[in-house]
């Protein structure tokens, strides 16, 4: 999704006088004085991401050149040599990395309007795609595999973070794969914080085994944050009963 840099402008006057206290006072008391004003200013994940779209921005450098290169060779691969059919992914951001995407059928979900706009403005004449906001149809049944890219260390809220796995893992049928950082940190950047996801998965879904892990190519290096990444490839398949 898209980098800090073009998102700081509006965030950068201090709210003062609010009143915080126990783990949220304490985790905001880890960063320094300019990274928590920031975080006290966050309009929420969803408002951010579709201000974003809205005002023209991507879903980042993530989604584009060589990482966005390196995802679609390894899903592709993966969805052909699986045998995979339908495709869910919630966070389908502005539609760049799903050009790269060789998938049957398709279904992308996301909590910001401008991404659903744009998503269906760009892919208007595929039949083999639907994008929906916020959650998947009712009636869609579970999908061979659900998907997650670059999404987890956005939600920087523990009840989204909290719904939006139970809803990645609820509509999946065979396959979960997830790219992305799985270590607990919080960041200066207010729509970033790092998850250990694993965690909640081996509390919160013990049906789900993780397959393998495979490290992306461009590990993250802080001289080059737009052509790396912090993110990795976690893949899970659903225990036979």
């Amino acid at each position: 999704m898209a980098g800090e840099t073009s998102h700081t402008s509006s965030l950068k006057k201090f709210i003062k006088g609010i009143p915080f206290v126990g783990p949220t006072a304490g985790k905001l008391a880890q960063l320094p004085a300019f990274a928590r004003a920031r975080r006290l200013a966050f309009p929420g994940s969803a408002s951010f991401w579709d201000s974003v779209y809205r005002q023209g921005g991507t879903s980042g450098p993530g989604s584009y050149g060589h990482l966005a290169e390196f995802k679609a060779e390894i899903l592709n691969e993966f969805v052909r040599a699986r045998g995979i059919r339908t495709v869910i992914e919630f966070g389908c951001g502005d539609g760049a990395q799903l050009q790269l995407a060789r998938y049957p059928e398709y279904v992308g979900i996301d909590v910001a309007a401008g991404s659903i706009d744009r998503c269906s403005y760009l892919f208007a004449h595929d039949p083999t795609k639907r994008f929906y906001l916020a959650d998947a149809p009712k009636d869609a049944g579970l999908f061979d595999l659900a998907l997650s890219l670059d999404v987890i260390y956005h939600l920087v809220e523990d009840s989204v973070f909290e719904a939006y796995m139970r809803r990645l893992f609820g509509v999946a049928g065979r396959y979960v794969v997830i790219y992305a950082s799985n270590h607990e940190a919080l960041t200066p950047a207010p729509h970033v914080r790092h998850r250990e996801f694993t965690a909640w998965i081996r509390k919160n879904a013990p049906d789900w085994k993780l397959e393998r892990t495979l490290t992306n190519r461009f590990p993250y290096d802080a001289n080059r944050p737009d052509e790396t990444s912090h993110a990795d490839f976690y893949f899970f398949v659903r225990q036979q009963r």
